[in-house]
C-alpha cells in the first residue's frame, strides 16, 4: 500500500473515532460508605453534608465521580452485619462510621474504614493496634476520654460548686461508650466526686435510670453519647429541667437542642478529617498507614433559655469561656 493512502485510511479511522481516550474510558466514580447504629446519615443534612462537603473540597463531587451509600440500623444493633454486607455489594471504596458497633462491624467485614465518631478509644477497643501505626483496615478520628471527661466534670463543678455526685448515664451494650464511661467515673473518682453509675441497654432502662435518681438525686448529670442515649435525650432533658439538675453532653448539637450545656469535638472539624482521610484512601492509600488522628478543636455550648427555665444561674466566668450561648 502506498504511504498516500496508508495516511488516507489514518485519516478516515480519526474521523469516525470517539475524541480523545476520556471519551472513551469514562471517569471513575467513587463510592463512600456512611454506617451508623442509628438512622442512616442522609448526604443533604448534618454531618452526611459535611462530609460529601470535605469530599468536595478535594476533587470529590456528589453525582459527578463521588457516589454515596447510607446505612443505618435505627437502633437495632443485629442488623448491622446485614448492613455491611449491603455496602460491601455496593462496591464501596470506603466506609465512614459513627459509633463502636458501627466501626467494628466495619472492620470485620474488611472494607477500607475511617471512624469519624462515636467509637471510644479505638486502640483500647480493639479496632487499631495503635493511634500512630493502625495496622489494618481502620482509621479515624478518635479522642482523648479521659481528658475530656477531666473537662466535662470541671465545667459542672464551675456551674455548681457544691458538686458532689454525679450520675453518669450510658449503654452498657456498647463497647466503646462502656470504655468512656470507665473514663470518666475515674476522672470524676481524681476530682474527689461519687458515680452514680446508670448503664442502660434499651429504652425501657430510662425509667429505672429515672426512678434511681429520684430515689437519691444527684448534683449533676453527665450523659455518655450514643445512638440509644442520643434517641432518648429529650427524656434526659425534660429529667434534668423538671428536677432543676444541671447537665453537661458531648455534643454541641445536644445543648442547641435543649441541654444545658454541652463540650465535645467541633463535628464539623472532625467531619471534615474523615473526608481527608476517604479521599486519601481513594488515591491509594491504606488505613493501616493512616495514622488514627486527635480534634483540636472542641466546642463549649451553654443554652441560657434552659438555665432560665430551670432557674440555674450560670457564672459569667463559665459564661465568658463558652463558644456559643444559646439565647
Amino acid at each position: 500500500m502506498r504511504r498516500r493512502e496508508v495516511l488516507k485510511l489514518i485519516a478516515c479511522a480519526t474521523a469516525i473515532a470517539p475524541s480523545g481516550v476520556a471519551a472513551q474510558t469514562p471517569a471513575k466514580t467513587y463510592r463512600v460508605g456512611t454506617l451508623t447504629v442509628g438512622p442512616p446519615i442522609a448526604p443533604t443534612e448534618g454531618t452526611g453534608k459535611m462530609l460529601v462537603e470535605g469530599l468536595a473540597q478535594r476533587g470529590y463531587k456528589l453525582g459527578d465521580n463521588l457516589a454515596y451509600e447510607a446505612r443505618g440500623a435505627a437502633g437495632k444493633i443485629p442488623q448491622m452485619p446485614n448492613l455491611v454486607q449491603e455496602l460491601k455489594a455496593a462496591n464501596v471504596d470506603v466506609v465512614v462510621t459513627v459509633g463502636y458497633p458501627s466501626a467494628a462491624a466495619a472492620k470485620a467485614s474488611g472494607i477500607p474504614t475511617v471512624i469519624a465518631t462515636g467509637s471510644g478509644d479505638p486502640v483500647v477497643t480493639g479496632l487499631v493496634q495503635s493511634l500512630a501505626h493502625p495496622g489494618g483496615n481502620v482509621t479515624g478520628i478518635a479522642d482523648d476520654a479521659a481528658a475530656l471527661s477531666t473537662k466535662r466534670l470541671g465545667l459542672l463543678k464551675a456551674v455548681s460548686p457544691q458538686l458532689r455526685r454525679v450520675a453518669m448515664l450510658w449503654n452498657k451494650d456498647d463497647r466503646g461508650m462502656s470504655q468512656r464511661y470507665d473514663a470518666s467515673a475515674k476522672a470524676a473518682q481524681e476530682l474527689g466526686l461519687t458515680v452514680q453509675p446508670l448503664g442502660v441497654r434499651e429504652p425501657d432502662d430510662f425509667n429505672e435510670a429515672f426512678a434511681a435518681m429520684n430515689r437519691d438525686m444527684p448534683d449533676a448529670i453527665l450523659m455518655v453519647t450514643d445512638s440509644l442515649t442520643l434517641l432518648n435525650r429529650k427524656r434526659v432533658f425534660d429529667f434534668a429541667l423538671q428536677h432543676k439538675v444541671p447537665a453537661i453532653y458531648e455534643q454541641d448539637f445536644m445543648a442547641r437542642d435543649g441541654g444545658l450545656m454541652s463540650y465535645g469535638a467541633d463535628a464539623r472539624e472532625s467531619f471534615d478529617r474523615a473526608a481527608d482521610l476517604a479521599a486519601r484512601i481513594f488515591q491509594g492509600a491504606k488505613p493501616a498507614d493512616l495514622p488514627v488522628e486527635i480534634p483540636t478543636r472542641y466546642l463549649f455550648v451553654i443554652n441560657m433559655k434552659t438555665a432560665k427555665a430551670m432557674d440555674f444561674t450560670v457564672p459569667n466566668n463559665v459564661l465568658s469561656l463558652a463558644d456559643e450561648v444559646i439565647e
